[in-house]
């Protein structure tokens, strides 16, 4: 029989966590492949000392905490969850430990969707498997305004991509200055130019109570009807029944989206039936290295928290 606390591992979706024999030596664990929510979740942890949830998937506020009482540590991949109440697990004596991430595999996700987009990957690969040659004609990169809304560490690499693609780079942020644009070759505009003149509009901004529907009716309104628009950072960023209409009416090419209000994304959403949209299931950080790194420090979280001295603590 193992000993040590009972575990669970969340939105193990892959079975990429329950492939490693060292969750057993921490404690019985259970892998979720599946995502839970409400009492259906309480049931299914309600034993567990530990749990790991995977990035922002399960809001852990106090109402959860508080049917969850043997709770007594979780860990989150990332150092960042917006999704737990971190003074509703303090009150009830629940330790929040986080995990290191990486950064270049949501970039690279980035400029997948742009591709997609802009050259109309998923339709051709269609039109190919249904005899269709040559149905669409692709949008050149090179000499193209790329804006960020955002110049962070996602941000720059962003942007050092579009660079080597010959094209010009904007960005725009609350805080950003001219001289830290620059530093990366980018020029710093204006918001409301940002959106008026790219052709590419990409967001790297991390969800806030500021940052919320940052991109709504207003802002898409100036948006270039030729212009796409690419979200890999969080999907209430983007104010999605204003996007959905802009899409519709045609004010607006395109947009590649791997991050949604709800998630996953609800069976016959809107979004599904449009052209000239390019969706993802959140793949932005859903690679080996990720997880590796993910799920690597989780187990040292645990590992840590039984010795008696927690590392990564958010509490």
């Amino acid at each position: 029989m193992t000993s040590g606390p009972r575990i669970a591992v969340l939105d193990d979706y892959q079975g990429y966590a329950a492939a490693a024999p060292e969750w057993g030596e921490l404690g019985a664990t259970e892998f979720l492949s599946e995502h839970h929510t409400g009492d259906d979740l309480v049931d299914r942890i309600a034993e567990a000392e530990v749990v790991v949830t995977m990035r922002e998937r399960v809001p852990f506020d106090d109402d959860l905490l508080a049917r969850l009482p043997r709770l007594r540590l979780l860990v989150t991949t990332g150092m960042h969850n917006a999704a737990i109440d971190l003074d509703a697990a303090r009150r009830r004596g629940v330790l929040v430990c986080g995990t290191r991430g990486t950064d270049t595999p949501a970039a690279e996700m980035t400029w997948a969707l742009i591709h997609a987009v802009t050259r109309q990957v998923p339709q051709a690969d269609a039109d190919l498997r249904a005899g269709r040659w040559q149905q669409d004609v692709g949008t050149d990169l090179a000499g193209a305004r790329l804006g960020l809304l955002g110049l962070g560490r996602l941000g720059r690499q962003v942007a050092r991509v579009g660079l080597a693609f010959g094209m010009e780079a904007v960005a725009w942020s609350q805080n950003l200055s001219a001289d830290a644009a620059a530093e990366v070759g980018v020029t710093r505009v204006e918001r409301d130019q940002l959106f008026a003149t790219s052709d590419v509009l990409s967001l790297h901004v991390r969800l806030s109570a500021r940052t919320h529907g940052i991109v709504g009716a207003a802002e898409l309104a100036l948006m270039k009807p030729s212009a796409v628009l690419v979200n890999t950072s969080r999907g209430p960023l983007v104010d999605e029944t204003a996007l959905v209409e802009a899409l519709r009416a045609g004010r607006l090419a395109g947009a590649g989206l791997d991050v949604f209000d709800i998630e996953p994304l609800p069976a016959r959403h809107p979004l599904l039936d449009l052209d000239g949209v390019v969706l993802t299931p959140h793949l932005g950080y859903v690679t080996r290295g990720s997880y590796e790194v993910f799920y690597g420090d989780a187990r040292d979280d645990v590992a840590a928290w039984l010795a008696g001295s927690p590392v990564r603590v958010l509490t």
